[in-house]
């Protein structure tokens, strides 16, 4: 049963790179700069649904603002950056 559990917990990266005619470059990028982790099954490539709205926060970054995978690693460490920040705050405060 938890094999097919797994199954139902990520989507193939070829499967959802047709559905958002992306290039899977792309996404091997992500992966190659530890933005994302897929995991592999056999020959296909697997990404967990609970990494796919980052996916997707990535994709309207490179697509939608043309920002490249240094730009990408940037942005997200500011963004982690700056909720590490807000959580602190949040300490102090309470």
């Amino acid at each position: 049963m938890k094999n097919s559990l797994e199954k139902a917990e990520k989507i193939a990266v070829e499967d959802y790179c047709v559905y958002y005619s992306i290039e899977t470059k792309f996404v091997h990028q992500l992966n190659e700069h530890g933005l994302i982790e897929l995991s592999r099954s056999g020959e296909k490539l697997f990404i967990s649904y609970e990494q796919l709205p980052d996916l997707e926060k990535y994709m309207r970054l490179h697509y939608d603002l043309e920002i490249n995978m240094a730009g990408i690693e940037t942005i997200r460490h500011l963004l982690n950056r700056m909720q590490e920040l807000q959580q602190a705050l949040k300490n102090l405060q309470g």
